[in-house]
């Protein structure tokens, strides 16, 4: 049988993205919360970016999206924000 060779890393703290969902999910789970997702935080903060007025390329540089379609079919603004 053969081991997997751990990945070596010239960071002093290495990040694996699994990991970090991993621990979330479990902290998630731990405070008896069911319907937030990792994936929900990425949400939220391009929406809140939008509603502090950043423009599409701005957002989709934070939030790492490359296809600015996908990007407003994640984003809700709130409909009071429309409104300044």
């Amino acid at each position: 049988m053969e081991l997997k060779q751990s990945q070596v890393s010239d960071l002093i703290f290495p990040y694996n993205s699994k990991s970090v969902g991993a621990a979330f999910t479990r902290v998630v789970r731990s405070l008896g919360i069911h319907d937030l997702r990792f994936h929900d935080l990425r949400h939220e903060a391009a929406s809140r970016l939008f509603e502090q007025g950043y423009d599409i390329q701005e957002v989709a540089l934070v939030t790492g999206h490359k296809d600015w379609n996908m990007l407003r079919r994640y984003t809700q603004i709130k409909p009071e924000s429309l409104h300044r």
